[in-house]
């Protein structure tokens, strides 16, 4: 059995053109699938502390809820809501995560009674892990 011996082999070609068009792909796949930091809703004058602490954001699931200094005083993932929508809201991811946290993000300027009104409602619902965003007197939030 005689096989056919054939002169010499060419080595393969790489196309570079197809590999740019598929990092290309894979580079936009990453930035569209990127998440990105939470930007808050509204623009917050938020009062100062020196004790400022690391709360209940850093530590788990957590709620934040947004007190305007201006009616409609509450906010929710950037909805206006009534008191008793809210507490609606509360009861409902309580109900699905009993270890949820609260993070009260209230300008300074904001009456304290509907910081309080807020407070209220999340003790109500067995919510004890509270806390609240300040800056620190050099101008930052902790």
């Amino acid at each position: 059995m005689k096989f056919i011996e054939r002169g010499h082999r060419q080595a393969p070609t790489v196309i570079i053109v197809a590999l740019i068009d598929i990092l290309i792909v894979l580079l936009i796949f990453l930035i569209v699938t990127t998440t990105f930091k939470q930007q808050p809703s509204l623009k917050l004058s938020l009062p100062e502390s020196k004790q400022a602490q690391k709360g209940v954001a850093e530590k788990g699931v957590v709620m934040v809820v947004e007190v305007d200094n201006k009616p409609p005083y509450l906010r929710l993932d950037s909805r206006a809501l009534s008191t008793d929508r809210l507490q609606q809201e509360l009861a409902a991811r309580v109900k699905r995560d009993p270890r949820l946290g609260l993070a009260i993000r209230a300008d300074a300027q904001a009456p304290f009674e509907q910081i309080i009104k807020v407070m209220d409602m999340a003790r109500g619902m067995g919510i004890t892990n509270f806390s609240a965003y300040v800056k620190t007197p050099g101008g930052a939030s902790p």
